[in-house]
């Protein structure tokens, strides 16, 4: 006989840097967690320590195509996240965006899942309000070179909202702000690794612009506790809302703290500043205090060790150079 309270729970982009954090935390609660992923930035070393759990399944597809089975709950997590991966083929990025928003929609709708969308502060854009809340309709440039998806996620908010209209969905959708902490890929232009690896490895340290854009860095643990209560919150509190931690940091403030930590001779070197890459980033977390009872726990310094010490970990073991 089933357990009523282990749910089949999807998780798209399973294999990915969150996702991954994000089946071991429900794995944890009790639930049978369905990985789902197509691996263009999701790794298998992610989830290989997984593989032999028997409430833990591993499938291999793309969101852009219909899926059919039973879940109880769907986390759409599947879109490449960092510059260099969702620029590599940005009509692909669009499509699994929208395609895929869609197809899991119609999953949940058939199955009557609850379905939760990881949309992205990037909705912003370059903000001209500052901090951020959810009522902020952004600043975004439709015909960028980051609109494929700063728009692919808008509109994915569209839809979830669509059918939470039109078909009475139970949705939930979160906007979540920088992210960092063990499984970043080494290679995926993100600053917190970029400047952890470029540490290690005593190279350069590479800044766009002068160094006094701001962003606000939340640890991989706290965000998916943020995930965790959003899914389980009462079905009328649909979002979005924002998870991401409001302490806000200048991109050469991070840069010397990398240096610092790592105890690096890399020097600091400026580079221009690429196209709409946004001056100041630093979500409102009002909502999420008052309804979900979320902020985050973990400070900067203590989640940069834990970074820190996963990327010197592949650094020792030679995965590193390989990228």
């Amino acid at each position: 006989m089933k357990n009523p309270l282990r749910k089949q729970i999807l998780i798209t982009g399973g294999a990915g840097f969150i996702g991954s954090h994000l089946c071991e935390r429900l794995l944890a609660d009790g639930h049978d967690v369905i990985c789902l992923d197509n691996f263009f930035t999701g790794a298998k070393d992610n989830i290989v320590h997984l593989l032999d759990n028997p409430h833990f399944e591993l499938l291999r597809h793309d969101i852009t195509f219909p899926l059919y089975i039973e879940v109880d709950q769907i986390f759409n997590l599947a879109c490449p996240a960092s510059p260099i991966h969702y620029q590599f083929d940005p009509v692909q990025t669009t499509k699994t965006s929208v395609h895929g928003a869609i197809n899991m929609l119609g999953l949940a709708k058939r199955v009557k899942a609850r379905i939760f969308q990881a949309s992205t502060s990037e909705v912003y854009g370059d903000p001209q309000v500052h901090p951020q809340p959810e009522s902020y309709c952004g600043h975004v440039n439709p015909i960028g070179p980051r609109s494929c998806y700063d728009e692919g996620k808008r509109c994915a908010e569209t839809l979830f909202f669509d059918y939470h209209r039109q078909h009475q969905l139970e949705i939930k959708v979160a906007r979540i702000f920088n992210t960092y902490g063990p499984r970043m890929h080494p290679n995926d232009g993100r600053v917190v690794s970029n400047f952890v690896v470029q540490a290690l490895l005593g190279k350069p340290i590479t800044i766009y612009g002068d160094g006094s854009q701001t962003r606000s860095f939340c640890y991989v643990d706290d965000l998916v506790e943020g995930f965790v209560r959003l899914m389980n919150s009462p079905a009328d509190l649909t979002g979005p809302v924002n998870l991401g931690n409001p302490g806000e940091f200048t991109i050469r403030e991070l840069a010397e703290k990398v240096v610092a930590m790592t105890g690096s001779k890399s020097e600091l070197i400026f580079q221009p500043l690429p196209m709409d890459d946004p001056k100041q980033r630093r979500p409102d977390i009002g909502l999420a205090q008052q309804a979900l009872g979320w902020k985050p726990q973990i400070a900067l310094d203590e989640g940069l060790q834990k970074t820190i010490a996963y990327f010197a970990d592949l650094l020792e073991r030679g995965i590193i150079r390989s990228f």
